[in-house]
C-alpha cells in the first residue's frame, strides 16, 4: 500500500518483531546489548513499559532471535513471542510527516525527538509510533491496517495540511 499526498505513507511490509517481557536487570542488559530508557528507542530494541520491549528484526531472523533470547535468559524469568504476522507497520515520511499523524493522535509530533516512541490510538484502535532521521514508523495490529492505512492516507490528502 502507498499513498502519495502531501506526505507519503508507505507500508513497510513484513518486519520483524519479538515483545519480551522480563524485568530489567544485569542479565536483560547482556542479552539485548542496549536497554533503551522509558519511551525510548535504543538499536533496534523499543521501550514499550517497564517490563516489555519490542525487539526489531529483519522478518526471517525472527525466530532464531527467540531462540538466542532464550539461552541468554536461562533461569531469568522471562516471555519472548514472536509478533511479527500480527502486525502492520507504516512509513509516513515528507517534510509535512508530523501533520498528518497530528490529526490522529494527541501527541505533538513536532516537537517529538528522534528515537522516542509514543504508544496511543490512532483514531480508534492502538497504535504506536516514533520519529526517526527520516520521518516516522507506525505500527498498530494487522486487523485494522486497512483501517490505518485509510486514516493516514485521508490525513495526508493535499489540501488538509495544519
Amino acid at each position: 500500500m502507498l499513498f502519495e499526498g502531501f506526505a507519503k505513507v508507505a507500508d513497510a511490509g513484513p518486519v520483524g518483531m519479538i515483545t519480551l517481557r522480563a524485568k530489567p536487570g544485569a542479565a536483560l542488559d547482556a542479552a539485548l546489548g542496549t536497554v533503551p530508557g522509558q519511551r525510548q528507542i535504543a538499536g533496534n530494541v523499543a521501550w514499550m513499559s517497564p517490563d516489555e520491549y519490542l525487539i526489531f528484526v529483519p522478518y526471517a531472523d525472527a525466530a532464531a532471535k527467540i531462540t538466542e533470547l532464550d539461552a541468554a535468559l536461562v533461569g531469568i524469568h522471562h516471555l519472548a513471542v514472536d509478533v511479527s504476522d500480527s502486525r502492520a507497520v507504516f512509513d509516513i515520511t515528507g517534510p509535512k510527516a508530523a501533520d498528518v499523524l497530528s490529526k490522529l493522535m494527541p501527541v505533538d509530533f513536532r516537537t517529538l525527538p528522534v528515537g522516542e516512541i509514543r504508544r496511543s490510538r490512532a483514531g480508534q484502535v492502538a497504535a504506536a509510533v516514533w520519529r526517526h532521521e527520516d520521518g516516522f514508523r507506525l505500527f498498530c495490529f494487522r486487523s485494522v491496517a486497512r483501517y490505518v492505512f485509510g486514516l493516514l492516507s485521508h490525513s495526508a490528502q493535499p489540501g488538509s495540511e495544519i
